[in-house]
């Protein structure tokens, strides 16, 4: 079995913003020469996460704003008792996950008819990772 690690960097323009990633990924794989296995594409950053959904600008927003529904963005969470203010970004972090393992067949994303790749920053506007690695035969 081999495995192959590539990181990815984002700097967002936006504090929250969703950015598709399919086709970095999906190069990542074609370089790893892994024909059958298994990518985790994992956010490195407890602020952001990484999912698979529709490629759809209004689906995003109805993520984004459901995500704030549920973690609204506000002065008054514990964490910013330590100096910080996004207290929001880490909750959202939980609702989306931080990362996604997806399968390899026949060397590509063996995806459904919709699924794409997303990282999804919830605190951005400076350098975050991801990891892609690849494992397989």
């Amino acid at each position: 079995m081999k495995s192959y690690t590539r990181y990815l960097t984002f700097h967002t323009r936006k504090r929250k913003e969703i950015v598709p990633i399919t086709e970095k990924v999906e190069q990542i794989i074609r370089e790893s020469g892994v024909r059958e296995g298994l990518a985790l594409v994992s956010a490195m950053h407890i602020t952001a996460a990484v999912i698979v959904q529709d490629y759809e600008s209004g689906l995003w927003q109805d993520m984004l704003d459901w995500a704030e529904e549920v973690a609204p963005e506000k002065p008054d969470y514990r964490h910013h008792r330590t100096g910080e203010d996004n207290g929001d970004a880490h909750l959202k972090n939980l609702l989306f996950h931080h990362q996604v393992v997806i399968p390899i067949t026949d060397g590509q994303f063996d995806s459904g008819p919709w699924q794409q790749i997303f990282y999804v920053e919830f605190d951005g506007q400076r350098d975050k990772r991801v990891i892609v690695k690849v494992i397989g035969e």
